[in-house]
């Protein structure tokens, strides 16, 4: 009897450990049909492989707390847990590496991660980390490529964990210095894309780089990680981030109030307006406008902030910017029209069709954008080279802006090149007939000052100040940095001069003058 009783415990003993042998080899098996996919390029969506392993790790079988399997591509860890669970730290070092080129990375998970678990049933759970050494499963339309390519995920059992008190931390490490690329801290948010099953968003997640080879990430959840690395240009020195941040909060919300009060004293006159009074109105409400939404935008990029309220504040803050250079071309263009024309020219509904240009093509632009590609608008991290360290030791700076290079390109540096460039042209036309009509007649000392006051506010006026931004490189970084804060910043308050300076002036004088610049064009 007892030898039977032996052989039945040997039987029960030998099937569990085949039992759980076969159960992690299906694992090990999905792992290398996704590899295979990679190749093959097999029509299986990515989504259903990767939650078919997520499935077969949940419910694997296995002897002691941990169990470790891995392909080429793909490595993945199991963990059992307890509610005692006191943190938990991995690192590549001590894991048998995929490749001899692998790269080193690391998770370090806080006690807090089974709390919430615990609290409502107390069991054993199951802690699954899953590494792709590949972006091929994780693919979108962002114009920016994964550090290392590596994509490393957690998850908790099926709970949903989030918010969490204490972050997760995620190190990537790269065998180069990351001193000059924009780096980015993501996760894989699913079901936000109508092209993909996923797209990489920064919610929830904190950038740091402790190291110019180090990117760290501080995320309060679980999902799948990666770093977005992206060439930037020169990167702002650490050292001047606090005067220009001074520079820009004091600037922008003198013009606040400016632009307010040159339009409130618009309204208080009360008096007929020609069209260049309208014109100057709506420029003054573009630039309100563009102070307003950037004064927000470093505010709504924080991370505990939801993605898509910084998305939206992106893309107001770009129109903004859209309509003021809009604007201002049309200044440029409503001060030609007064430079060449011999006789008064009448244009049906000259006001209202200035109008639909000044805010209606901004608007066309950026609804056209949001409806293509929406992911162009988001938080965008401005790197800092820290010289002392000699890499971008401190946490890098996010506003609400344009994050696709392409759009920034073409919609920003484009369209406000195009803008400097004709009123850099109109601005030299008048300077020209200016000088035409100083020649053709003795000007006094007043009248001379006069002129002075008038080129200096056309040169406002047109906003040619704009076109410091084409010169942040090199030699020019430092200066450019400080005189495109300060004036920029102040464009607002610039105006209200020129509003003041305009309304000091007689209307009968202002009538002469335009009489004598298109005079002096006839000759």
């Amino acid at each position: 009897m007892d030898r039977r009783v032996v052989l039945f415990l040997c039987l029960v003993l030998v099937t569990s450990q085949s039992g759980a042998a076969e159960a992690f080899q299906e694992s090990l098996r999905w792992m290398k049909r996704m590899e295979t996919a990679t190749i093959e390029q097999e029509p299986i969506s990515f989504v259903e492989l990767i939650r078919g392993l997520e499935r077969r790790l949940l419910e694997a079988r296995f002897e002691g707390h941990n169990l470790t399997l891995q392909t080429s591509i793909i490595q993945t860890l199991a963990f059992k847990l307890g509610c005692d669970f006191a943190g938990l730290s991995l690192n590549s070092a001590t894991l048998e590496p995929v490749s001899q080129a692998q790269a080193q990375h690391a998770m370090q998970f806080p006690a807090e991660l089974t709390r919430e678990a615990c609290r409502t049933r107390p069991r054993e759970l199951r802690l699954i980390c899953i590494y792709f050494f590949t972006a091929h499963f994780f693919q979108n339309d962002i114009n920016a490529s994964l550090l290392n390519d590596y994509v490393l995920g957690a998850q908790l059992g099926h709970e949903h964990v989030n918010n969490l008190s204490e972050p997760i931390n995620i190190s990537f490490w790269h065998n180069q210095s990351l001193e000059g690329y924009t780096v980015n801290c993501v996760f894989w948010k699913e079901g936000a894309s109508k092209q993909h099953w996923g797209v990489w968003s920064p919610e929830g997640c904190r950038t740091e780089q402790p190291s110019p080879t180090q990117v760290l990430c501080r995320c309060n959840h679980l999902s799948y990680f990666a770093v977005l690395m992206q060439l930037s240009p020169v990167p702002v020195p650490a050292g001047l981030l606090a005067p220009l941040t001074y520079i820009s909060l004091v600037g922008c919300s003198i013009s606040v109030m400016a632009s307010l009060l040159t339009i409130l004293l618009h309204c208080h006159a009360r008096k007929k307006n020609d069209s260049i009074t309208h014109i100057h109105m709506n420029l003054h409400a573009s630039v309100l406008l563009l102070n307003v939404t950037f004064l927000l935008s470093s505010a709504l990029a924080m991370p505990s902030v939801p993605g898509s309220a910084c998305m939206v504040l992106a893309a107001v803050l770009h129109y903004a910017l859209l309509s003021c250079l809009t604007w201002m071309a049309i200044e440029g263009f409503n001060l030609y029209l007064l430079l060449v024309r011999v006789y008064n020219i009448y244009i049906r509904r000259y006001v209202f069709k200035l109008c639909a240009v000044g805010w209606g093509v901004p608007a066309f632009l950026v609804l056209l954008l949001l409806a293509v590609k929406s992911s162009a608008y988001g938080r965008h991290v401005i790197p800092l080279s820290d010289s002392q360290r000699n890499g971008t030791g401190l946490q890098n700076v996010s506003i609400c802006w344009v994050r696709s290079p392409e759009v920034h390109s073409i919609l920003v540096m484009g369209y406000g090149g195009l803008t400097s460039l004709f009123n850099l042209v109109v601005l030299a036309w008048a300077l020209r007939a200016l000088h035409k009509l100083k020649a053709r007649k003795k000007v006094p000392g007043t009248r001379a000052c006069r002129d002075t006051v008038t080129v200096l506010g056309l040169t406002v006026l047109l906003g040619t100040s704009w076109a410091l931004a084409f010169f942040s490189f090199g030699v020019f970084l430092l200066p450019q940095l400080f005189l495109f804060t300060i004036f920029n910043s102040l464009y607002g308050f610039f105006l209200f001069l020129w509003f003041c300076f305009q309304k000091c002036r007689s209307e009968a004088e202002v009538e002469a003058e335009m009489e004598a610049f298109s005079s002096s064009q006839t000759q």
